[in-house]
């Protein structure tokens, strides 16, 4: 998915330190995607208390929308470097193309990954079929040693596993004895997670890591916090098990994300992740000259096939130098 918004922030973002035994909660805030009939989605990553939970660097959590009045989502042609995209849906569909010639629906419970690497392009647009759209679209950002990789796509559909107090699918990583088989570039975890009524879930979890929970269907309590649907609860370094309890009478669900502290600063700025100005900069003015008059016969993007309509244009850059935030 493209980060659509109109005036584009700069972020220079920085891994956090380890957290003690507290979970910090932390509220999405709205944005819309779009024009006159934007589909909004709900934006915990980043923000201004958290940048990063491992090398998860963007979650957008958004639905359930009735598409015959929201438009549902249409994402033309638009750029990526510097990290994956990770698409994972609840419900309806969305047909995902992209300059290597990938043409892949994202169904509900199954993965769909694309390494942007060095650069790609990519469109989004949710079929005909679709009568409710609901999902999550994440971004993992790439280390220094693997950012400049060709770019890649794969497609999985993990196994749902019952264990005591719901079911887990695991689509990165580990977790509960499953693994998923797709390629990071960091150690990582990713996970949807169904509680049943009021039940308790115990999860055994590298202690290595940090972890985000984004509660899609709530509430439920984290490590004995309550947090709420659409908001997201953090938990640093350092814990072995993982207590998860439902506070409803009906079924609960959440997207567990983590990974080991990143270690690195990354710059982002619409639809790219870098280290500093200069990497940005070009990567917008390499964008604009292959959907522009044709000036340039580099192709560190391409084309999109198959799609039918116009690429996004990149928004202008802030004509300010990149500065740690906070």
């Amino acid at each position: 998915m493209s980060n659509l918004e109109a005036k584009t922030a700069v972020l220079t973002c920085q891994e956090s330190g380890a957290d003690d035994a507290s979970v910090e909660v932390l509220t999405a805030r709205d944005v819309p995607l779009g024009g006159i009939r934007a589909m909004n989605v709900r934006r915990t990553l980043p923000q201004r208390a958290r940048s990063l939970i491992g090398a998860w660097c963007f979650a957008d959590h958004y639905g359930p929308d009735d598409v015959a009045e929201t438009g549902g989502m249409r994402v033309p042609p638009h750029p990526h470097t510097g990290l994956q995209t990770v698409s994972w849906l609840f419900s309806g569909e969305i047909e995902h193309r992209d300059s290597l010639g990938t043409h892949e629906m994202v169904r509900p419970g199954e993965l769909n990954l694309m390494t942007a690497g060095h650069g790609i392009a990519h469109s989004e647009v949710s079929t005909e079929a679709t009568k409710i759209l609901h999902g999550m679209q994440l971004w993992v950002a790439l280390p220094e040693g693997a950012r400049d990789t060709a770019p890649a796509f794969e497609h999985y559909a993990p196994s749902v596993k019952n264990i005591a107090g719901g079911r887990v699918s695991v689509f990165l990583g580990t977790l509960a004895g499953e693994t998923s088989p797709v390629r990071t570039f960091s150690p990582l975890l990713g996970a949807e997670i169904s509680l049943d009524p009021n039940a308790t879930m115990d999860l055994e979890v590298d202690a290595e890591f940090e972890h985000g929970a984004i509660v899609d269907a709530g509430p439920v309590e984290v490590c004995g916090t309550r947090i709420e649907r659409a908001e997201l609860g953090f938990l640093g370094p350092g814990r072995t098990t993982l207590r998860l309890r439902n506070l409803s009478d009906d079924r609960a669900r959440l997207v567990l994300l983590g990974g080991a502290p990143f270690g690195e600063k990354i710059v982002m700025w619409w639809n790219f992740v870098g280290r500093n100005t200069d990497e940005i900069a070009a990567s917008r003015r390499q964008w604009q000259a292959e959907i522009g008059d044709g000036a340039t016969d580099e192709r560190q993007f391409g084309a999109v096939p198959g799609y039918e309509g116009g690429p996004i244009p990149a928004p202008v850059l802030p004509n300010l130098p990149l500065k740690p935030r906070g």
